[in-house]
């Protein structure tokens, strides 16, 4: 025998059994048909309680009954997906309004998994009836099973639309539905709507139906996305849990978490806030713990004291799932066929589906009514000549015999003259008799009523109207997801760092640090320090900035370019290490270095960065051509004849400048001498010095308050302003503010503070001191100034900080 071989290409065998496989998977498996919102596995299952007579009023049986039953007859793809889809079908945090009344654990919010099906039991809920409703009047198509033994509904007559109702997810091939669940009686009203009025606009229908409503509550935050999914289908919306501030004893406060998204995992939620605490990323938070019972959610996070409640929530929004974007794509099978569609689109593929299941149900009931009429009319005819009818059965051989004369004499059909052979005796008497007129009455009546609903799709839509509505006063509840109108802002990173001030720490070789400024206690003058960074011999602190955690710094390399950080980037330290080296967050020349720090809270085109180089030129820059600058840097001031950028500080207005120099000249002008330049341009002169000379300072001018001027060898003064006179032009050589010698040694800086701060003063080998502005001595300009810091041999001063409103 010659064997029939037919070539094929591997590809068109391949892409043909990988479509087959797809198409098995999306219409067979994964995604709910938009009839009944059920995918096959869960209409199989509640079928096959029906017919296990598990309804609501009967007792529970075991699920292991039922998966028995659905995978022996419908469902040959494994007890452990029939029973999952079993479980989801009767757990209240995951179906709005579940369809299956479960008895025994089916797991929990905190991700248990439910008990074997062994030790549960179920039964249909009441309003799994309602999907179920008049399946036996032919409403909706069969087909064979798997292997053909049984038949199976296609879908169920499903008497609400269950899709919208309820929701469903699922991932197919190539695709994925993730309809939410609504509110019951919404979406009653809005089909109601849709009915009386098929041109309405979804922004009407959303007059009826807000939003998802979602088993566990929550909160919405904002419409866009909803009207969005709507319309189009597809739409992203943030859903939040709900939560409270509650005053506890001894002024602390807790958070109270009372809902939380859908479908997100209690015990994980728990346990991703306790983790982001032991990383110290969430402050303040003293204690968590889980007062949920099986009725509601109550997650307690106690509070320290002076806690920022506001800073810690946005942190819980912004970095635990208890704010989370839930994607909406209402996909279903629209007739085998899977589609995405708009809200109205989901509304109307339901009516239509009902009006075919209403009007199939009719005709099934007119066939039964007019079938009995049909027999009542038989009745009515011999009942009038009942003697005959007896005599003809009497004289009759057999049954048959007696039909076959009964058809003939008194013109019966068959089952006429078989309902008059089926006929008790006892409905020969007068009431029986009325009975039967009565009857034949009504159905007249009713198969008038029939037709009628037949005769007209109104009639038809007004009957789905009215059930509809009987199903709501039965089924509907109160929402208990709400809806925030307006759209919450963007949590911006700011939002989780809880705002304090810190002192920020810059060595000479470029490492950087922050520390809570509660590390600083306050010493007397003349104190020998504390030390605050182990910098070794080699290194030594440049620059010390008391910032708040939300300030941006610009840091002004010696080349003059300029790069930022924001200080909440900067590394946390103890106060013994060195920190993070700069190079980790700039890309830093081989020759350039850091040599001045300042802070910026807003970048504005009416504030100015004022820069001074060590050559006495000076530039005004708006801050706003700062704002958006690249980890390598960018360009902010051009140098001439190797000059080198020694301060920058930043200007909200106009004000009197300052520029000092290391043998202690100053020079003082309004910065408006200074026209507003580009970032490439090179400066204007400030202030003219001798060769030796070099400027160490600059400062804009606070009449409240007096400058603080500190040597290499730690001597210090204070000198009020009004000592140091303003010119009218800029670029002379300005007055002398302290009298500098061996013993004192240059200035190291000069910097303006009032009398209520402290200043921080740090040396070179890392020790510093926190005295109070106070304690620093009043003196003449030409004067040398007190010992502010008793330095060890080889140590020199080299910056210090003002710490405002000390105390």
């Amino acid at each position: 025998m010659e064997e029939n071989i037919l070539p094929v290409y591997i590809e068109d065998e391949v892409r043909q059994s990988y479509l087959d496989y797809a198409m098995s998977v999306i219409v067979g498996r994964a995604l709910p048909d938009v009839k009944d919102g059920l995918k096959p596995v869960q209409r199989r299952i509640l079928y096959s309680m029906k017919e296990l007579g598990l309804l609501p009023q009967r007792p529970y049986k075991k699920s292991a009954a039922v998966i028995g039953d659905v995978l022996g007859k419908y469902h040959p793809h494994g007890d452990g997906a029939i029973y999952d889809a079993l479980a989801r079908m009767v757990q209240e945090f995951s179906l709005r309004y579940p369809l299956i009344d479960g008895q025994g654990n089916f797991g929990s919010v905190d991700g248990d998994p439910p008990a074997a099906y062994r030790y549960t039991e179920a039964r249909l809920t009441p309003l799994a009836i309602e999907l179920l409703k008049d399946i036996e009047k032919d409403t909706v198509d069969f087909q064979p099973n798997f292997d053909g033994s049984r038949k199976e509904p296609t879908v169920l007559p499903s008497s609400f639309p269950n899709l919208i109702v309820n929701g469903s997810s699922g991932i197919a091939v190539g695709m994925a539905t993730n309809i939410p669940p609504h509110n019951f009686g919404e979406v009653i009203d809005a089909t109601v709507a849709f009915i009386e009025n098929p041109d309405i606009s979804i922004e009407d229908l959303m007059h009826h139906i807000k939003g998802p409503d979602f088993p566990t509550g929550g909160v919405i935050m904002g419409e866009e996305g909803i009207k969005e999914a709507y319309e189009k289908g597809r739409g992203r919306i943030i859903l939040r849990g709900k939560l409270s501030v509650e005053e506890r004893k001894g002024g602390k406060e807790a958070i109270v978490i009372t809902e939380i998204p859908y479908q997100v995992n209690k015990a994980q939620l728990i346990e991703k806030i306790a983790y982001l605490v032991r990383e110290k990323r969430i402050t303040d938070i003293s204690d968590i713990k889980d007062e949920s019972d099986r009725e509601s959610i109550r997650i307690v996070l106690e509070l320290k004291r002076g806690a920022q409640k506001e800073v810690i929530i946005n942190s819980l929004y912004g970095m635990t799932p208890l704010q989370v974007t839930y994607s909406i794509i209402l996909l279903a099978i629209v007739e085998l066929v899977p589609r995405i569609m708009s809200l109205k689109e989901m509304i109307s593929q339901f009516v239509e589906f009902r009006h075919e299941v209403v009007k199939r149900r009719t005709q099934f009931e007119l066939k039964k009514a007019e079938e009995r009429a049909h027999i009542l009319e038989g009745l009515k005819k011999c009942l009038d000549k009942i003697d005959e009818v007896i005599a003809v059965i009497k004289s009759s051989k057999d049954p048959d015999t007696a039909r076959g004369r009964l058809m003939k004499k008194f013109a019966l059909s068959e089952k006429q003259a078989q309902a008059i052979l089926e006929m008790r005796l006892q409905r020969l008497t007068g009431l029986e008799r009325e009975k039967i007129e009565k009857e034949y009455l009504e159905l007249i009546k009713e198969i008038e009523r029939l037709k009628t609903i037949l005769s007209s799709r109104a009639l038809i839509l007004e009957v789905i109207k009215q059930e509809l509505l009987e199903l709501k006063k039965k089924y509907a509840d109160e929402r208990r997801t709400e809806i925030v109108k307006e759209k919450p802002e963007e949590i911006k990173i700011e939002d989780l760092i809880k705002e304090e001030d810190v002192v920020v720490l810059l060595t000479k070789k470029g490492y950087i640090k922050r520390i809570p400024l509660t590390v600083y206690r306050k010493q007397q003058r003349g104190g020998g320090g504390k030390t605050v960074v182990d910098v070794g011999d080699e290194d030594f602190v440049i620059s010390v900035i008391i910032a708040s955690t939300h300030d941006h710094l610009l840091f002004f390399s010696n080349l003059g370019k300029v790069y930022t950080l924001r200080v909440f980037d900067i590394p946390e330290a103890s106060q013994y290490s060195k920190g993070k080296p700069l190079v980790q967050f700039f890309e830093l020349g081989k020759e350039e270095k850091i040599s001045s720090v300042t802070k910026v809270s807003l970048f504005s085109l009416h504030n100015f960065i004022f820069m001074i180089t060590e050559k006495g030129l000076v530039k005004k820059v708006s801050v706003a051509s700062f704002s958006n600058i690249r980890r390598s840097g960018t360009i902010a001031i051009n140098f001439q004849d190797k000059d080198r950028l020694v301060d920058a500080f930043f200007l909200d207005k106009e004000k009197d400048v300052m520029i000092f120099t290391s043998l202690g000249n100053c020079i003082r002008f309004s910065s408006s001498l200074v026209r507003p330049m580009g970032r490439y341009a090179a400066g204007v002169r400030g202030i003219r010095m001798s060769p030796e000379d070099r400027v160490i300072a600059g400062y804009h001018a606070n009449e409240k308050e007096d400058i603080v001027v500190v040597t290499e060898k730690g001597y210090g003064k204070r000198i009020r302003i009004k000592e140091l006179p303003g010119f009218k032009t800029r670029g002379g050589k300005g007055v002398r503010f302290i009298r500098v010698n061996e013993k004192s040694g240059r200035v190291a800086y000069a910097r303006g503070a009032s009398e209520e701060d402290e200043i921080i003063i740090i040396t070179k080998k890392g020790m510093s001191i926190r005295i109070p502005v106070s304690s620093v001595k009043l003196q003449k300009r030409n004067s040398l100034g007190v010992k502010l810091i008793s330095l060890k041999q080889d140590d020199e001063v080299a910056d210090f900080g003002v710490m405002k409103k000390s105390g």
